[in-house]
């Protein structure tokens, strides 16, 4: 084990319960049916990477998840609980089991890669936060070489405050953070048309 691992959260592709907003202009059948080809796409691009983990909700969802798998990957469902609890509970349940350097990322940014990933784990040799910052104020990576309770407590999730106040939290704490390139969520008709147009949605294997 080298100590390395990335965990991606996952929703089980159920209309109305994934993409809401992209749903209010397409519909939730279509929403959902936008949600597995994102979800398809960002897992093939991490298909080289091995230490990977799906973690999933809601969690009854484990037969609707697996087809998602790649060998040697793995599936685990989330915790209960807001985001923060539910991340704080990831990060501590992979270093319990023996992971140093725990990446996680969501599945609404199709653009990362496995280089991305690479790079964050590489700044965890050196910072004990690496996070990738989205355009919307929140963030689509965070990565940490030991638990940080503070910085998944009270955060106002779902609001443009979520990367300013992490990284607020990161200083109070006296932690190293080193920032990866900013991406773009997709949640609109507008990212979704601007994914069709590059051509990645096909791309699932």
């Amino acid at each position: 084990m080298t100590g390395e691992k990335l965990i991606v959260f996952v929703k089980a592709p159920r209309p109305g319960s994934v993409k809401t907003r992209l749903a209010q202009a397409i519909g939730a059948q279509s929403a959902c049916a936008a949600y597995s080809r994102m979800v398809a796409a960002l897992l093939n691009q991490l298909r080289s990477l091995d230490a990977v983990e799906l973690c999933f909700t809601p969690q009854d969802a484990a037969d609707e998840i697996r087809h998602w798998l790649r060998e040697g990957w793995t599936i685990r469902p989330q915790v209960n609980g807001d985001l923060g609890r539910r991340l704080g509970s990831a990060f501590e349940h992979s270093f319990n089991s023996g992971a140093r350097q725990v990446v996680v990322i969501g599945s609404d940014c199709p653009a990362v890669t496995a280089e991305d990933v690479r790079k964050a784990w590489e700044g965890l040799q050196t910072h004990d936060v690496v996070l990738g910052p989205a355009t919307d104020g929140g963030y689509w990576l965070i990565g940490l070489r030991q638990t940080q309770p503070a910085l998944f407590q009270a955060i106002p999730w779902s609001s443009g405050q979520v990367f300013p106040e992490t990284i607020k939290r990161i200083r109070q704490c006296g932690l190293r953070v080193q920032i990866l390139r900013e991406l773009r969520d997709l949640d609109t008709e507008a990212d979704w048309r601007t994914f069709l147009s590059c051509g990645k949605a096909g791309k699932s294997d």
